[in-house]
């Protein structure tokens, strides 16, 4: 515990952040993580309780009042060290995570709880800014291969541990570059993509070979097969490898089946954001999807939708309104009817608060339009009871919208990927495997494994890299007979 009395000293602290007025006008990151001091004050305000929440908030258990220790003490190394030996990424968790941890923190019944994120953030940098994130080669090679399809954190994360454990790794991309919705799914301007980018050189001198543009599987679409140059069939990658782990995104997103969604202007979230992190990165996009001067309308209330505010404040848009189907949530959880587990509450993110108009409990009821092109979304107020949804009498309203984006999150993988494996199937399209007892992250097919939202559905990148990480001890078991690498 670094200071006794620090809880009651010093109080919760914010990371600083440029202005919305100087922040969009472009796509890098404008969250400054702690100073020196700052860090001392936030960390000074664990409490080091006897039983620590905040550990079980975190889906990769971080050993957060040992290195808010370590850094109240100045530190930075072993608390690198600390955070490492749970996060293979804490640059990605520490930027784009929404803090479940500090959800769970026990100050956080009475006063605010600690900026655990905040610190996570200022070590990782501290970190890369004094060298000492490193690759960390295998002493002795095993001879066995695996394959690992798809790049986001939950592929990444088995990928590195593996090749630690000293198995020759392949990760498979079918997108232009390394990352999967790390890349393309989640704006510059939260995560700057060099963080990635440093990551993959350092798996490289690590032994992991990265192979993008290729899609592993049978009979895609054109709208999955639009960015791969090459097509590996399951069958070819099960025989050149002794165990393959499926990591791919749950990337098939939820539609709106209302009249006028065939028209010109209404697009799906993942249409438009990928595109603008291309532009960022230098490539020239053909008829790119800009929401400069047009009306903008995003419809979902959650993160992909944030984004797209964010993203569309920063093309000019005209003006920016999202709807979400669920009421408005309280300003404020009754935390004792909540405590340790993740409120649910009214949350304003950064884009939110460079310009937009919010509402709540609104169901969209079609698009109209002239000439094959979207002018106007009808809609009408919904309200909710015994969890059923019923529209409010005379409510229905109609809005502007030259551009509609559809953010009503995902419902699963891209069946292409499972259907050819013939892995089995959960009620939602996910592949099934457990995750724990003998055989965990094991599919029905042989050798074959999966972790991430392939296996568990949309969810965090904290939950992917635990899930890569956990599987990475799982293949290590089967190949080996037994592992040491951390679970």
């Amino acid at each position: 515990m670094g200071k006794i009395t620090g809880f009651m000293e010093f109080a919760r602290e914010e990371e600083a952040h440029l202005e919305p007025a100087i922040r969009l006008k472009n796509y890098k990151e404008f969250v400054l993580h702690l100073s020196d001091s700052q860090a001392k004050h936030q960390t000074a305000r664990c409490m080091d309780c006897g039983i620590p929440f905040c550990h079980t908030g975190c889906p990769v258990n971080n050993i957060i009042p040992d290195w808010n220790d370590l850094v109240y003490h100045g530190h930075y190394r072993a608390a690198l060290d600390n955070l490492h030996s749970t996060n293979n990424f804490p640059e990605f968790t520490g930027r784009i995570c929404p803090a479940p941890c500090e959800s769970a923190c026990t100050l956080g019944i009475s006063e605010d709880p600690v900026g655990i994120k905040s610190v996570e953030h200022k070590i990782i940098d501290t970190g890369w800014e004094h060298g000492w994130v490193v690759p960390q080669p295998p002493e002795a090679l095993t001879g066995k291969k695996v394959a690992i399809v798809g790049s986001g954190p939950a592929g990444l994360a088995a990928a590195q541990q593996l090749a630690r454990a000293g198995h020759a790794v392949t990760v498979f991309e079918k997108s232009d570059r390394i990352g999967g919705l790390l890349r393309y799914g989640i704006p510059d301007f939260k995560m700057e993509k060099h963080h990635i980018d440093r990551r993959v050189e350092q798996m490289e001198a690590e032994g992991v070979t990265f192979r993008t543009s290729v899609l592993i599987g049978k009979d895609f679409p054109a709208s999955v097969n639009n960015w791969a140059k090459e097509t590996i069939f399951p069958e070819d990658l099960e025989k050149d490898f002794d165990a393959v782990v499926l990591c791919g995104g749950a990337e098939q997103p939820r539609d709106l089946p209302v009249p006028g969604r065939e028209l010109k202007g209404v697009h799906f979230a993942m249409d438009f954001l990928p595109l603008q992190n291309k532009v960022n990165a230098g490539d020239k996009v053909k008829d790119q999807i800009k929401a400069a001067g047009k009306h903008v309308v995003v419809i979902g209330g959650g993160d992909t939708g944030s984004d797209c505010v964010g993203t569309s404040n920063r093309h000019g848009a005209a003006s920016v309104t999202q709807f979400e189907l669920m009421p408005m949530p309280p300003e404020q959880e009754n935390k004792p009817m909540v405590w340790p587990y993740w409120p649910t509450k009214l949350r304003t993110s950064s884009s939110h608060e460079e310009g937009c108009e919010r509402d709540w409990a609104v169901a969209t009821k079609r698009f109209e339009g002239k000439g094959g092109k979207v002018e106007k979304l009808i809609a009408c107020r919904v309200e909710w009871k015994d969890g059923k949804m019923t529209e409010v009498p005379d409510s229905e309203f109609e809005m502007k919208a030259d551009l509609v984006l559809l953010a009503m999150g995902f419902v699963s993988p891209v069946p292409q990927v499972l259907t050819a494996f013939n892995v089995d199937k959960d009620a939602r399209g996910n592949a099934r495997a457990t995750t724990d007892g003998e055989g965990c992250y094991k599919t029905s097919a042989p050798n074959v494994f999966t972790a991430g939202d392939m296996r568990r559905g949309q969810s965090l990148v904290v939950w992917a890299i635990r899930e890569g990480r956990q599987a990475a001890r799982a293949v290590d078991e089967f190949l080996m007979g037994s592992s040491i690498l951390p679970r």
